[in-house]
Parts: C-alpha cells; sequence; structure tokens
C-alpha cells in the first residue's frame, strides 16, 4: 500500500532528525545533500525552523545548529518516558547502596545535564536538582562523554569553550584535556578531583546504548571529601558500573 505524503510538520521534523544524526552545525547545501530533497524547500524548512527557535544560525551565519529550545524538548522527553521511573529506581537503590548522592546525565548542547539525581540522607548536600547544568570540561560525567566523542567533534566543542578555571585543580589546557581523556578511555572511569566544586570528588562510569558500544549518558556518584575521599569512592566503582548497565537497558 503506497504510503500517504509527509504533512509539512512531519517534514520539518524528518529534517530535524538529519540534523541530529549529523552531530554537527550544517550549511543549507550540506543539508540538502543530506535530506536529498530541493534547495528550495529545504531553504524554506531551515528558515521556519529557525523562526520557531529550534534551529539558531552560527556566528558564520551560513550553518545551523541546535537552539536551546529544541535541547530542552529534548531533555524533557528522556526525563519523562516510560523508562523514567525504572531509572529513577535503579539510582534510588545505588545511593541506598552506596550512601552518597548520585546521578544520571547526559550531554546536552556544550554543558551536562542531570537528567536524574537522588541526594544522599545526609544534613551536607549540594542540592543539584534534575535539569540543571553544569560545565562538561570539569565535571566527571562532562569528562567521561567528551572521551568517549569522535575527536573532531570534540575538539570543535572544546575549542569553542572558555574552559574556565573554577578551582586551582581544574583542567584548562586541551593538552591536559587530552591526555585525562586518553587515561578514560583505558580505565573506564571519569573522576572530578575537586576540579568544579571545592572539598566535591566525584567518580562517573558510562551507561551504553543497547549496541554495547556507544555511550549515551553517564552515572556519577559524588560526595563531599570531608566524607568519603576520591579514593573510597573509587571502591564503590563495581557497585557503579552495575547500576550503569541496568541503566542501560532502559535505552532504546
Amino acid at each position: 500500500m503506497t504510503k500517504p505524503p509527509l504533512t509539512p510538520g512531519l517534514r520539518l521534523f524528518d529534517l530535524l532528525e538529519i540534523l541530529v544524526q549529523e552531530a554537527r552545525p550544517l550549511t543549507l547545501a550540506e543539508a540538502v545533500a543530506a535530506s536529498g530533497w530541493p534547495k528550495p524547500s529545504v531553504h524554506r524548512q531551515l528558515a521556519q525552523l529557525e523562526a520557531g527557535g529550534l534551529l539558531v544560525r552560527e556566528p558564520d551565519g551560513r550553518r545551523y545548529a541546535l537552539a536551546p529550545r529544541l535541547l530542552r524538548l529534548a531533555e524533557a522527553t528522556l526525563a519523562g518516558s516510560a523508562q523514567q521511573s525504572v531509572r529513577h529506581a535503579v539510582l534510588r537503590q545505588l545511593v541506598a547502596d552506596i550512601g552518597e548522592s548520585c546521578n544520571f546525565t547526559a550531554l546536552a548542547g556544550v554543558e551536562v545535564v542531570y537528567l536524574d539525581r537522588i541526594e544522599s540522607a545526609f544534613p551536607l548536600q549540594l542540592n543539584l536538582r534534575p535539569g540543571t547544568h553544569v560545565p562538561v570540561h570539569c565535571s566527571a560525567s562532562g569528562k567521561l562523554l567528551l572521551a568517549h566523542m569522535p575527536a573532531a567533534q570534540r575538539h570543535g566543542l572544546l575549542q569553542a569553550l572558555p574552559l574556565t578555571r573554577y578551582t586551582t585543580t581544574t583542567l584548562t589546557t586541551l593538552e591536559a584535556l587530552d591526555e585525562e581523556f586518553r587515561g578514560i578511555r583505558k580505565e573506564g572511569y571519569a573522576v572530578d578531583a575537586e576540579e568544579f566544586v571545592d572539598g566535591l570528588v566525584c567518580v562517573a562510569v558510562p551507561v551504553f546504548g543497547q549496541d554495547a558500544r556507544s555511550v549515551r549518558c553517564a552515572v556519577a556518584v559524588q560526595a563531599p571529601v570531608a566524607r568519603m575521599g576520591l579514593a573510597q569512592l573509587l571502591e564503590r566503582l563495581p557497585r557503579l558500573q552495575e547500576a550503569a548497565k541496568a541503566l542501560g537497558r532502559t535505552l532504546v
């Protein structure tokens, strides 16, 4: 049976999917090549998506990138999915077992977003709510996700960032970060050694997709050094990796 033609709204959605899959800003010519559609149609659709706040022009004025509105929609969709209750239960049990705050994170543009988080029962808490964004270059989850990103995409992202120094241990050069990424890929985990907040340490491990190769998200445990040092957090790695496997089964 012949499929009915796509409505204009669905065609716009298809174009958004193409830009997301390309994982980089596209020019009009590149969007035409990727979609196979006529140039006037693609030009009109890009203009509509830009006017709707779903795409934004890069500083060169030629390339179209995903806009914050679209990224917020993606975050809300993932956070509100049917699997969210399962993920929340996995995270809650992880906190009960380890005794410190744990979070489930993903990359959102040039930052890390907390998709879910369970605080520890201790009075001393950082109180980072789901939806919070943290820097990508000095958080354990951010460095982990960057380490598993294609090199060209990673370098392009980092070169565009200011790499702000938040503490005396923040890594602020591409050379230092590249060395860190090599270690992360080798060891299978990333740490935040008081690089974002003084007195706070964190360990993150990857959450793989169904193909068991692509790193989709990260799960991390976070603690004040006054209560649990980095060496003690690393002793919890097996439990953290167990939770990562359970979370990976919820990703489609």
